[in-house]
């Protein structure tokens, strides 16, 4: 029952920063369209929760981006406070996640294996071996 409860409250907070982001931060300074909080990892003890994020593009700017979210970890944590009820707020601190960007590669490889095969002589050899039985 605690790992429900554990889930439910990082589902909750991912949720929530999400939304406390896009109330929080000035649009013209940062693309919040290549941020994503793909996970919320929280203690047992509710007392610190690491947020992965995803930053889309802005390969040279990500770690720019990284710490102006760190910057704002203290209003976010504010706002979800007010929202949330929990008997503590966690602590945030925001960590970068590559885990999509090694998806979209693992992908990319997958297509350029799957344009370089010959489709032509694949089925030709399934013939030749029909005709040899």
């Amino acid at each position: 029952m605690k790992v429900d409860r554990l889930t439910r409250v990082n589902e909750l907070l991912r949720r929530e920063i999400g939304e406390v982001l896009y109330r929080l931060v000035d649009r013209s300074s940062l693309d919040l369209s290549a941020v994503t909080i793909t996970h919320v990892i929280t203690s047992s003890d509710l007392r610190s929760a690491r947020v992965l994020v995803s930053i889309r593009g802005h390969e040279h700017d990500r770690n720019a981006i990284l710490a102006r979210l760190q910057r704002l970890h203290a209003a976010i944590q504010e706002d979800i406070a007010d929202k949330v009820q929990l008997k503590y707020t966690p602590k945030i601190h925001f960590v970068l996640d590559p885990s999509i960007e090694q998806g979209d590669r693992v992908l990319s490889l997958l297509s350029e294996l799957g344009a370089g095969d010959d489709t032509d002589g694949a089925p030709a050899a399934q013939d030749s071996h029909a005709e040899e039985s």
